[in-house]
């Protein structure tokens, strides 16, 4: 989870850049995104993944 509101937070702060170059609907996009990940509606799988992939690997 906490990579999860460290992307929101990357996200936010990628929205202010976003505006103040004056790409008003990216910077929406970026805000929607954070919002998402903050909000739980998406899932952190990450280790999964990494651990599928060292399986593939193994074999």
């Amino acid at each position: 989870m906490d990579r999860l509101k460290a992307r929101a937070s990357k996200n936010r702060e990628a929205a202010k850049v976003l505006r103040s170059r004056g790409k008003e609907t990216a910077a929406q996009q970026m805000e929607t995104r954070a919002d998402e990940l903050e909000s739980g509606r998406v899932a952190d799988r990450t280790e999964a993944v990494s651990g599928l992939i060292s399986w593939a690997f193994r074999r």
